[in-house]
């Protein structure tokens, strides 16, 4: 008998297309869950700690994810700070060398982007104010397109065996990545200058590859609720600057944008799929930026 199982077991080895994944990714987010899919295919088995309806900043550290990360091979994080207050906890509990900072089993995405927002100094009483710069990336195409050449590489690294598959699905994905990009900048050439409002400093590099024009937040630092003192304030400024959307995800309170619609005419409001999942076109990367666009498009006078 013990001979039998050892042979099948041998066997299930070499079988080609074996059900056993290479690596076990624990990705922060949907959309580096995602772009790890693209990349890696069936040689990642992929957990993601967020969905769409929460926001990334508030996460418990749930007993299931610190057995999710026990067990990774590689943790797929955006960094920046956005994760700074569950991250750790998860990677202290869960006491896995391979996933540690500064490890090959640790990779963040802010690491190769551009950063925008970065705070000349540093002051609490600003609110939620990242040192590095706003972490929210993933909402400019350009960003996931340079995070997933040295993701594709880490791949590599960790699974050596089957590098010319990542290979391969890199190429495939930067293709019809760079084609998708054409085609969202020759269909939002009529979104810039589109004066917006936003609830949560969440649409930063996406007003930055648009030229959206963003004229004020519900937030009166990010991080902080709108409170009725701050909404009239950015009432008035709409009286005299008017805006043609206020845009929030999905994870974020309606009432806000609701009211301000409501008092300011014309004012669209927009639930933004902000990643993977936020929406029923969002269903991967690309849908997620066909809904923002057709979403924005649709709100455009």
């Amino acid at each position: 008998m013990k001979s039998f199982v050892w042979t099948l077991s041998c066997l299930l080895v070499l079988l080609p297309g074996s059900a056993v994944a290479a690596l076990r990714v624990f990705s922060c987010e949907p959309e580096w869950a995602a772009l790890v899919t693209e990349l890696a295919g069936a040689h990642a088995d992929v957990v993601t700690a967020t969905t769409a309806h929460q926001d990334p900043h508030y996460i418990q550290a749930r007993p299931s994810l610190i057995a999710q990360m026990r067990r990774a091979d590689l943790v797929v994080c955006t960094g920046a700070g956005l994760e700074a207050g569950w991250l750790p906890v998860l990677q202290r509990r869960a006491g896995n060398p391979r996933v540690q900072p500064g490890t090959d089993g640790y990779f963040e995405a802010a690491s190769h982007v551009p950063m925008l927002d970065v705070p000349e100094r540093l002051d609490r009483a600003q609110g939620d104010v990242h040192p590095k710069g706003n972490p929210h990336i993933h909402l400019d195409p350009h960003n996931i397109a340079r995070v997933a050449q040295p993701l594709s590489e880490r791949l590599v690294k960790l699974d050596p065996a089957n590098a010319a598959d990542y290979r391969q699905r890199l190429e495939d994905f930067t293709r019809r990545w760079q084609a998708a990009i054409q085609r969202w900048d020759m269909q939002a050439q009529a979104l810039h200058g589109m004066p917006i409002v936003v609830h949560h400093k969440s649409w930063v590099y996406l007003n930055h590859w648009l030229g959206l024009q963003e004229i004020g937040a519900l937030e009166p630092k990010p991080g902080v609720p709108p409170t009725s003192g701050h909404l009239g304030d950015l009432l008035a400024t709409l009286q005299a600057t008017p805006a043609q959307a206020v845009i929030r995800s999905p994870y974020q309170d309606a009432r806000p944008s609701e009211w301000l619609s409501k008092q300011v005419p014309g004012l669209a409001m927009i639930e933004m799929p902000y990643t993977v999942g936020g929406s029923a076109q969002a269903t991967d990367l690309f849908g997620l930026f066909d809904a923002g666009i057709d979403l924005l498009l649709g709100a455009r006078k």
